[in-house]
């Protein structure tokens, strides 16, 4: 447990939904924000570049990471690597995953606990993971995934992976956080934004942002989440309208059935748990990008929308053993967790039975697969979203 621990400051959160009297988030999240801040105190700062491999094709400075469903052939074992969905090989390098992971847990713990204390203490140490990972010449990162999940004998890096990158949309939300405090100083603030700036413009003009953009299934979802909450933390207002279009025309109509289904998930080989991640991804995209358009009241046709999303997988949230499709071949009995589709979707489209669900759901996974694909975990600090 204490591996696990030192890799995963557990935080929850902390509100009182005033329509919901009857669920008072705060008195459900307190103390486990307070308590994972307080652990987050100790923790210092480390970024990638504290770790390299030697496979990577990039620089002390460039995150690298390898594809997770790649493995040695055996008909070639010193060949290039062969594919197998659904099944990560647990020796492909995935440190600086880990650590990202590591910052998007810290640095949101401290933040929550600064909103809910004002200790100057937690905002500080928040700040000084930020300024590690994006503002040190020596250790921080550069603002791209050139080198994300490579394959051995096949690539360096592919547009795919830039999902690995979805654990910075809550490090984003947390400056404004910080920002909206005044608990950063302002040349820190700038640099930080200059940093996520320089990302946002490279994930949506490099081929590789492109290519993700357009691969038609979670990912293109995830590029979406993650340019929307780039977007709102710069003030790029024109890249958060362009994902809302985007949600519109595209990730809707091309990756949901009329009865709420995504078919390219359910094909894969993990069709419950992709499920769930999508619809938390798309869920945030509806969060994010809704400014002065409400995609939460938006609908197809059809009747295709987040709300249909969410009706299709909610009985099998509530209860997995009604779910009448293939067990993922891997971490199935892990799922579902505390997810956010419940949370703001119950919310926003004012679900209570959504809410009642998600507080019976483990809120601190500990298998690295679970937390990977669990990108949201302090709904305290997307409380503006929450109260428009």
């Amino acid at each position: 447990m204490k591996k696990h621990f030192s890799l995963i400051v557990l935080l929850g959160l902390s509100w009182l939904v005033s329509c919901q009297p009857s669920f008072d988030l705060k008195q459900i999240e307190k103390q486990r924000v307070l308590c994972q801040g307080r652990f987050a105190l100790r923790e210092i700062p480390i970024t990638i570049t504290a770790f390299s491999c030697p496979r990577s094709a990039g620089g002390l400075h460039d995150f690298y990471s390898e594809g997770d469903y790649w493995w040695p052939d055996p008909d070639n074992p010193d060949g290039p690597y062969i594919r197998r969905d659904g099944l990560s090989n647990p020796n492909n390098f995935i440190k600086h995953r880990q650590l990202l992971i590591r910052l998007s847990y810290h640095v949101p713990a401290l933040t929550a606990a600064y909103v809910l204390t004002e200790e100057k203490r937690f905002a500080q140490s928040a700040t000084d993971h930020l300024v590690a990972w994006f503002v040190d010449p020596e250790t921080k990162m550069n603002p791209h995934m050139l080198y994300a999940q490579a394959i051995k004998g096949r690539v360096t890096g592919r547009g795919i992976g830039i999902i690995d990158a979805i654990h910075l949309v809550e490090v984003a939300q947390a400056v404004r956080v910080l920002e909206s405090e005044k608990a950063i100083a302002s040349d820190t603030l700038q640099a930080i934004k200059s940093w996520f700036a320089e990302f946002l413009n490279w994930i949506t003009t490099h081929p590789y942002g492109i290519k993700e953009r357009d691969n038609g299934n979670n990912h293109s979802t995830c590029w979406a989440m993650q340019v929307a909450a780039y977007a709102r933390l710069v003030g790029d207002s024109s890249r958060l309208y362009f994902v809302r279009d985007f949600y519109k025309n595209t990730l809707l109509p091309d990756q949901m059935a009329p009865d709420g289904s995504f078919p390219k998930e359910l094909k894969r080989t993990k069709p419950y748990g992709y499920s769930l991640f999508n619809l938390d991804a798309m869920t945030m995209v509806c969060l994010l990008a809704s400014k002065n358009d409400d995609l939460w009241q938006f609908s197809l046709p059809d009747g295709r929308s987040i709300a249909k999303g969410l009706e299709f997988l909610f009985p099998y949230i509530k209860d997995k053993k009604r779910w009448p499709f293939a067990k993922d071949v891997m971490y199935f009995d892990q799922w579902p967790v505390r997810h956010v589709s419940l949370l703001f979707g119950g919310f926003k489209l004012k679900k209570k039975e959504y809410l009642e669900v998600w507080k019976t759901l483990p809120a601190d996974p500990v298998e690295f697969e679970v937390l990977r694909n669990f990108f949201i975990r302090q709904p305290l600090l997307w409380l503006e979203y929450l109260k428009s």
